[in-house]
């Protein structure tokens, strides 16, 4: 029997009816069509499905859409602003911590809330924060350089006086 719920995803309201089975991430990919929410696992190892929930990292593969009622989802399609990347999507192109990219819309996800958390982090804090993510690709060194570049490049920015923004 399927249920009624309204998510807000992305800063948007959905109403859905949903079986109380389903998890987050096929809601997220199969009804709302945000395929950045990428399935790797299923089983909460790889963290390819990550979002976040009230700014927290949660795996949506382990999460029951129904679950997920009342909280602020933030999928990667949640990210940029319009076409202007966000400073950890800048610096993971230009880095090059991006290689196939299943992983990225994780590791990014996982990146905001720790420099939201954190916005000055060492090298041992960007990898505990994104220990939950495998990467098959990149060996990781890139993508520690990607979040670091983003967390200057972001104190940088909020340094700034706002004429000059």
């Amino acid at each position: 029997m399927k249920k009624l719920i309204t998510l807000s995803v992305n800063s948007l309201e959905h109403e859905l009816a949903v079986e109380a089975n389903v998890s987050l991430a096929d809601v997220l990919r199969y009804q709302l069509g945000l395929t950045g929410t990428k399935k790797g696992c299923g089983i909460g190892d790889c963290g390819a499905c990550t979002v976040l929930m009230d700014g927290v990292p949660v795996f949506s593969c382990l999460v029951l859409a129904v679950e997920a009622q009342g909280f602020d989802i933030l999928t990667i399609e949640g990210v940029a602003e319009g076409s202007e990347l966000h400073p950890v999507q800048k610096a993971f192109v230009e880095v090059g911590a991006i290689q196939c990219g299943f992983c990225t819309p994780g590791m990014v996800l996982n990146a905001l809330a720790l420099l939201d958390k954190n916005p000055d982090p060492s090298e041992a804090d960007v990898r505990l924060a994104l220990s939950g993510n495998l990467c098959r690709c990149t060996g990781y060194q890139k993508i520690v350089e990607a979040v670091l570049t983003a967390a200057k490049d972001m104190m940088k920015e909020e340094a700034q006086p706002e004429e000059a923004k």
